[in-house]
């Protein structure tokens, strides 16, 4: 699967086509094919090719009269939203009262169950059963923090490819291809949108905190169909998804930290997108400015794989640091989740099963997060995470299991999934009385940020500080 977001997959839709079989102005540092010897004088551009190009755009955007396809923004979200109902049709079916006793019922189950496999107390104010309509108005605000950053860094990529002298001229042309960039990824978005809801069973089913804080949602449609063909009951099924939603819920609320962390890996990996410029140029090099007043030029451009990012040791540490936290939370939830239901389902274990299965063979929730956001969740960590976190609730108890989350630092790294020998050790041998007292772990690693930075100054590396001055 291609890592860029959106979906634009490394391909060339028309294989036929040639560098060179537009007409002039191609140039390595012509990208968009400006006259660069025409009218305006030998290095300058054509006034009335460009002034041509702009009237032909304008008119392209005169004709978005629908609410919200002018929208400005890296992301047309007007857009998504309304394709994304679009593919739901006209009539999605109302929760009706029983369904929502049903989602209150199995969510206050779980809840007095999961009191005694974590120490952490109920997290959501709420248990909500929502349509697939609902699930789109309330996740939207955080797809909008996940896709922005990826959006602006692939749009820049308009402006950063002209050369000084060009985009004083393209200015004007430069803000309508943001537009419809805009309208591009709000389009890829809504169907990614549309069918993810169809499909998902709860609020956190990718594992990320997507719906409102403090409220637990679970798709009683979709559970439904979920159901269809497996052996257990369709209540039972209810119980363990309120469960693990309930979980997650626990997880994020009490762990302060923690959506923060997980969001803002997402956005160290959107900030190290780099393009190979080079690339676009040669590509550019024969493409005729007016063919991209028609939206069908631009999808194939886009579609050819020319702008595919390249890969960056900083979208590399992020990355690293995104799956391994996602792992650490899947499996956490996976481990709290098995020791609450116990014996209480029988059929807990194949419905543990199923779900580790439908997230290998690349469920909806798995896929439709690496198109928007060009990430993807490794099952392999889920399972070695879930090992992990086994092992600390059996030699170490909960307390001291759920104590690794009071602080970044004490988490464990991608190697210690790998390999947890050692981070188990540490908690139950030397390193334990640190996480007796995770506040006091906390302190000890402020101090040590302090004790560093007052070194710094001494050696003079903060200027405005003096020596000696530990005032602060």
């Amino acid at each position: 699967m291609s890592d860029f977001p959106f979906g634009f997959s490394n391909r060339d839709d028309d294989p036929d086509r040639k560098p060179g079989d537009e007409s002039s102005g191609s140039g390595a540092n012509n990208p968009f094919g400006f006259g660069i010897g025409g009218p305006g004088g030998a290095g300058g551009f054509d006034p009335s090719q460009l002034g041509q190009m702009l009237t032909q755009l304008g008119a392209m955007f005169t004709n978005m009269s629908q609410p919200g396809g002018g929208q400005a923004g890296p992301v047309n979200y007007d857009i998504a939203k309304r394709l994304a109902r679009q593919q739901l049709g006209a009539t999605v079916a109302p929760v009706t009262a029983g369904a929502q006793r049903a989602v209150t019922d199995a969510a206050h189950l779980a809840e007095l169950w999961l009191d005694q496999s974590t120490t952490f107390p109920a997290g959501a104010t709420k248990t909500v059963a929502w349509t697939a309509n609902d699930w789109i108005e309330e996740t939207l605000p955080t797809w909008k923090r996940l896709c922005d950053p990826v959006a602006e860094q692939v749009s820049g990529m308009w402006t950063a490819t002209l050369p000084e002298e060009a985009k004083e001229f393209a200015a004007p042309m430069m803000g309508m291809l943001g537009q419809m960039g805009g309208l591009a990824f709000g389009s890829q978005l809504g169907q990614a949108l549309g069918q993810l809801a169809k499909e998902v069973l709860t609020s956190t089913d990718i594992g990320l905190p997507l719906g409102p804080a403090g409220t637990a949602a679970l798709m009683p449609s979709a559970i439904s169909e979920f159901s269809e063909g497996l052996e257990q009951p369709e209540s039972e099924i209810l119980v363990y998804l309120a469960a693990r939603e309930a979980a997650h819920q626990r997880l994020f609320a009490h762990v302060p930290w923690l959506r923060q962390q997980v969001l803002g890996a997402v956005e160290d990996y959107a900030r190290g997108i780099k393009m190979d410029f080079s690339a676009i140029e040669q590509a550019a090099q024969g493409l005729d400015p007016m063919s991209l007043t028609e939206p069908s030029k631009l999808e194939e451009l886009l579609s050819q794989g020319t702008f595919e990012p390249q890969t960056t040791p900083e979208q590399k540490a992020a990355l690293e640091r995104l799956e391994t936290l996602l792992a650490l939370i899947e499996g956490w939830v996976e481990v709290v989740v098995t020791d609450a239901v116990g014996d209480r389902l029988p059929g807990a274990g194949a419905l543990a099963e199923t779900l580790r299965r439908r997230r290998a063979t690349g469920g909806p929730a798995e896929q439709t997060f690496a198109t928007l956001v060009g990430l993807e969740l490794r099952p392999r960590k889920v399972r070695e995470a879930a090992a992990l976190w086994r092992r600390l609730t059996s030699d170490t108890g909960i307390e001291k299991r759920d104590g690794v989350w009071a602080h970044p630092d004490l988490l464990p790294d991608s190697s210690d999934l790998d390999s947890p020998a050692g981070f188990i050790d540490s908690v139950i041998g030397g390193g334990a009385s640190s996480f007796d007292d995770p506040l006091q772990q906390l302190a000890e690693t402020l101090e040590r940020e302090r004790l560093e930075k007052e070194k710094k100054a001494d050696e003079g590396d903060t200027p405005d500080e003096k020596p000696g001055d530990t005032s602060a």
